[in-house]
């Protein structure tokens, strides 16, 4: 039978819990099994279907699961809650869940609840916030019996194991509509290896083990039994507090921190990967100024010759940073380009303004938000090479709204792909006829890049973003810049697994056998 979307109630729930607003109690360490980790950024909500941050997406992967989820070692979807699937056919995807799993609060995981979970999300009036991305390919759920259901697709859609992985964890039947006296006063009800047993928004968020988790999980048997994220948005206070014991663990370290604090005694540095790559944008469809050099190609490709990549990464970005040469992260599945390379070369970079016409340099504005010195740093090539390039470094609010205007000529910006190990996450991001990142005005990229995301068959999307990413290479649309590396600061008591995608898998976490 088919299920539609349940009609709303009321408020829908935007935030889950206030269980306790308790003054912060718990001691960090082995001592009584609590792992404290600092979050610089609050919370205001636990519930992962309304929340785009990445302290959400970090806390999501303990309290619930989803039918899929990404794989720590290969980063490719697999089965979670679900046993198994099988594409019948382009649009048509049956999946069969395991009979073990069960929820918070004791209660079985059937085929009802998924149906519930994604007719919930595609519902527009429930305003889930990745709703209009799932309604833009899911037409319904379909129950086939207790354990098995039937998802049918809008159109072909290679992505929607990476959705079902990271954007919907999987809820109870009626739990939107059944939240008796508010939404704020409702648990959260996951089947994750951690539960929620504290919430105070805004300060600390505390977690235990959940005993029922299903043994036959990737996850099962965490070593840690309890977790507290306690948000601290001063680096300097997250300092003193490791250093005094009161945190085990800090993330997104900014490099000289890492470097200045990682000496002392009693904190250890771990350095990682990350998916997110920074990237600089030219409007080469003269969409902020018809007449603007960066119309022309060879001023696009001198550009790209200017900058001195390898130096900005070794120096200022660090780590595991690596240069990256195409409109994707390396790691990423269709991250395949084989087209031309922009060494570093200023004498060419003149000469190719030279030729544009442009023998005297001309002047433009850079803008960017983030990592200033890297900006500088840009700014300071360019300006090597007789170009008068003017910083305009602001807040991401006023980049934001003058990049989505298309009113600039050039951007030095990031981007992390949600932690997506697919080009799908970056190139269809950037380069769709619809998205207002998207400065090339090439109608034939993004076509490519429509029938990339088109296509459930793998070597077909390969050729497809192989096509799309030396296109973007030869016409110099992008100057691709560097993979980020992640600093991690924690005691010497925990053992941390470091993520190959910059996203902490915390159940992996354990405290060290003491001699």
């Amino acid at each position: 039978m088919w299920i539609r979307p349940p009609v709303p109630v009321g408020v829908c729930l935007s935030g889950l819990l206030a269980l306790c607003a308790l003054p912060f109690n718990a001691s960090a360490g082995p001592e009584d099994d609590t792992l404290v980790v600092a979050f610089s950024k609050p919370l205001t909500t636990v519930d992962r279907l309304y929340s785009i941050q990445r302290e959400g997406l970090i806390l999501s992967r303990l309290t619930d699961d989803g039918l899929f989820f990404v794989d720590p070692e290969t980063l490719e979807f697999v089965p979670l809650a679900a046993s198994g699937y099988q594409w019948v056919s382009d649009t048509e995807l049956d999946v069969t869940l395991r009979d073990d799993v069960v929820f918070h609060d004791g209660s079985p995981l059937t085929a009802d609840d998924v149906v519930y979970t994604f007719e919930w999300v595609i519902n527009e009036e429930s305003d889930t916030s990745r709703g209009p991305v799932i309604r833009s390919w899911l037409e319904g759920v379909e129950k086939l019996g207790p354990y098995k259901v039937r998802f049918h697709l809008k159109l072909p859609y290679p992505m929607a194991l990476r959705d079902m992985a990271i954007s919907i964890p999987l809820r109870k039947q009626g739990t939107y509509h059944n939240a008796e006296g508010g939404a704020d006063e409702q648990p959260l009800n996951g089947i994750g290896p951690y539960r929620v047993t504290g919430f105070s928004a805004g300060r600390e968020i505390v977690l235990e083990r959940f005993e029922d988790y299903y043994p036959a999980s990737p996850k099962a048997n965490p070593d840690i039994g309890r977790m507290v994220f306690r948000v601290i948005p001063d680096q300097g206070t997250q300092q003193a507090e490791l250093l005094s014991g009161g945190i085990d663990l800090m993330m997104d370290v900014p490099p000289d921190v890492a470097d200045n604090v990682s000496h002392l005694p009693g904190v250890e540095r771990l350095e990682g990967n990350d998916i997110r790559i920074g990237y600089i944008t030219l409007d080469a469809a003269g969409y902020s100024d018809p007449d603007t050099p960066f119309t022309r190609l060879k001023v696009r490709q001198a550009i790209n010759h200017a900058i001195n990549r390898e130096e900005i990464t070794r120096y200022l970005v660090r780590g595991s940073a690596e240069v990256v040469h195409f409109a994707c992260h390396p790691r990423q599945f269709g991250c395949n380009g084989d087209g031309p390379y922009y060494p570093y070369n200023p004498e060419k970079a003149r000469a190719l303004l030279a030729e544009a016409g442009y023998p005297q340099g001309f002047s433009f504005n850079l803008w960017a938000y983030r990592e200033k010195i890297i900006a500088e740093a840009i700014v300071n090539d360019l300006r090597a090479v007789g170009l008068d390039a003017n910083l305009r470094f602001v807040k991401l609010n006023v980049f934001s709204k003058v990049r989505n205007d298309q009113d600039m000529e050039a951007f030095f910006a990031s981007y992390g792909s949600g932690g997506t190990a697919d080009a799908s996450a970056s190139t269809g991001v950037h380069f769709a006829a619809d998205s207002a990142r998207n400065y090339t005005g090439d109608e034939a990229l993004a076509e490519t890049v429509l029938a990339a995301e088109r296509t459930i068959d793998p070597a077909r999307r390969k050729s497809l973003y192989r096509k799309a990413l030396n296109r973007i290479a030869e016409q110099a649309y992008w100057v691709p810049m560097f993979s980020y590396s992640q600093n991690y600061l924690l005691s010497p008591a925990l053992n941390f697994p470091v993520p190959k995608d910059g996203v902490p898998r915390l159940w992996q976490a354990s405290w060290r056998k003491q001699p």
